[in-house]
């Protein structure tokens, strides 16, 4: 008898996972719980645990495919016998051909004459009011251009993976009309920032500019040897903890009041932007956020981040204050979060931040507030950073 291997969910916005490759080849024996592949998620590399005692056997997926949630990708028998001749390579394998992911393949190059560039047809509007279709679905049918009608044949309620495959087949009439191109296929990272984008845009935000006294901060970060991203996230949290609505998120049933400050760091990771999470950092003093700082930093150098790593921040933080030429920006703001703080370069005397926020959960004169507040905490960090050396990164 033999159990299936299939692609796991191994992160709530996962939809695809890329086989990275087998660490056990076919015939070995395997033990419950021991790793037997590594699968590329939409942040990092994880890896794949044995369910069940036997002997891996093919056919396996091969290593650098791409495959649904749910996908079989190898199989585990309960004899060697068993795997004897069904065993195939991982570069041979036919797993892969039976349901590849939808125009991800790099296309050939177009030769198409020039012109002037039509823009994407818009989905007729009453077709697409009669179909059934998830709130978020339809949002982003919307956003993409994608014609409901045409994708709800077979389909009892259209979701929101049914509309990003569509929008990957449609036709690029605006793109032939341009120079020659190809199609290079996104990293699994790339791939989620741009969902989270598409979702976010459903997020009515507002944005509020200032400029902070953050000298007093950066000399503190820099006594302690500490980032001052990582002083300034604290003071954010402090920042949260006494405007709690800025820790609360919109749910249709009401607002979600967290119990916690878990602030969300933006990184620029080599392949797109990460948001690395801090636990409760009100609450924590700031040599052990500096550890923990480091051990993320450690993991996500090595692409081994788990999905509590970097999902469920309260708050988020970007700062781009490492730039000279950056003096202010914006952001989105990420699904979950009541607010955003981007922070620009430090000028003589002051630095300009803008803060994003959910205008269903905050106004205008609560992120008046939480920037009088914030400014406050920043000019007067030794009330509440210590004195202990600290090292971060």
């Amino acid at each position: 008898m033999r159990q299936t291997i299939t692609m796991p969910a191994l992160s709530d916005t996962m939809n695809n996972g890329r086989l990275v490759k087998w660490v056990k080849k076919p015939g070995d024996a395997i033990r419950k719980g021991e790793t037997i592949a590594e699968v590329e998620t939409d942040k990092a590399i994880m890896e794949v645990e044995a369910f069940h005692d036997g002997f891996l056997s093919g056919p396996l997926a091969a290593e650098g495919a791409e495959l649904p949630v749910g996908q079989p990708i190898g199989y585990i028998a309960d004899t060697r016998a068993e795997s004897e001749g069904t065993a195939q390579s991982a570069t041979a394998a036919a797993v892969p051909n039976e349901a590849p992911a939808p125009a991800l393949a790099a296309a050939a190059p177009r030769r198409d004459g020039g012109g002037v560039l039509p823009q994407p047809a818009r989905p007729p509007a009453a077709a697409a009011a009669s179909v059934r279709a998830s709130p978020y679905a339809r949002r982003m049918a919307q956003q993409l251009g994608v014609d409901l009608a045409k994708i709800a044949a077979g389909q009892s309620n259209v979701r929101a993976d049914a509309v990003l495959s569509a929008a990957r087949e449609a036709p690029r009439s605006w793109l032939d009309a341009g120079p020659p191109y190809r199609i290079e296929r996104m990293t699994s990272v790339r791939e989620a920032i741009a969902r989270n984008m598409i979702a976010s845009l459903a997020t009515p935000t507002f944005r509020v500019n200032a400029e902070l006294p953050l000298a007093a901060l950066g000399k503190a970060a820099a006594d302690q040897q500490v980032s001052f991203t990582l002083f300034l996230a604290r003071a954010c949290a402090l920042t949260v903890q006494a405007l709690p609505l800025f820790n609360a998120a919109y749910t249709p049933e009401g607002l979600a009041l967290r119990e916690r400050v878990d602030v969300g760091v933006a990184v620029d990771a080599p392949d797109g932007l990460v948001a690395l999470v801090l636990r409760d950092v009100a609450a924590r003093p700031i040599g052990e956020l500096a550890a923990d700082w480091r051990a993320l930093r450690e993991k996500l150098d090595r692409r081994r981040l788990a999905p509590q790593d970097y999902q469920g921040a309260t708050f988020y933080l970007s700062n781009l204050g490492t730039f000279p030429v950056v003096h202010s920006f914006d952001a989105v703001l990420p699904l979950g979060a009541t607010a955003i703080l981007c922070v620009g370069a430090p000028q003589a005397k002051r630095t300009a931040v803008t803060l994003a926020c959910d205008h269903r959960v905050v106004a205008g004169a609560d992120a008046a507030r939480f920037l009088q507040r914030l400014s406050e905490v920043c000019g007067d960090p030794r009330a509440w950073s210590g004195t202990a050396a600290a090292s971060g990164r």
